[in-house]
């Protein structure tokens, strides 16, 4: 069942174009709806390219979704980085942005500690659960170690993989079974 601080995993199929062979951290699910962040799509931009202030380094930033494209948002590692919030297994969303890039700028912390989003996926109040019976999501635990040091190229496949069984058959289908 989806929950913080988990993945919701595209099923390899999924018709949604925002969503193919996507992997989502969940952030926020309860009553009101859900939302969370595509750990997967690269934005081919960098952080300092939407930035006023830029920082010292050179990450990349991610699309979290499609909602809210105007604005920045972070998942990271940092236990103690002020007002965070805890997803769980060493994963934290936001917190003080004046902070992190403090640290980004004297070398504190590198692209291995936090990744930077503009947008997110967001589901309006039973709108996940419906799309769960439809079976448009694969559910799973994660970790930092994994979010952070698995290349984003291969993270629908490897976090498929990891899980065994059955979606580790999954992880190998093609993207569109017609070329096959």
């Amino acid at each position: 069942m989806p929950a913080v601080g988990k993945l919701l995993i595209a099923e390899p199929f999924l018709g949604d174009p925002n969503f193919e062979r996507s992997v989502v951290l969940l952030c926020e699910h309860n009553e009101d709806g859900s939302f969370g962040f595509v750990l997967n799509q690269a934005a081919n931009l960098e952080l300092n390219d939407v930035l006023s202030q830029p920082t010292s380094t050179h990450l990349p930033l991610y699309v979290g979704g499609p909602v809210g494209q105007n604005t920045l948002h972070f998942v990271h590692r940092l236990v103690f980085l002020e007002d965070a919030v805890e997803l769980g297994n060493g994963l934290f969303w936001g917190g003080d942005f004046e902070q992190m890039t403090s640290l980004l700028n004297i070398g504190k912390i590198s692209e291995r500690d936090v990744r930077f989003f503009v947008g997110y996926s967001g589901w309006g109040s039973g709108q996940l659960d419906q799309e769960m019976k439809q079976k448009s999501w694969i559910v799973s635990q994660t970790t930092a170690d994994f979010v952070f040091e698995t290349p984003t190229d291969q993270f629908w496949r490897a976090v498929l993989r990891q899980m065994g069984g059955e979606y580790r058959v999954k992880s190998h289908y093609p993207t569109d079974p017609r070329l096959n």
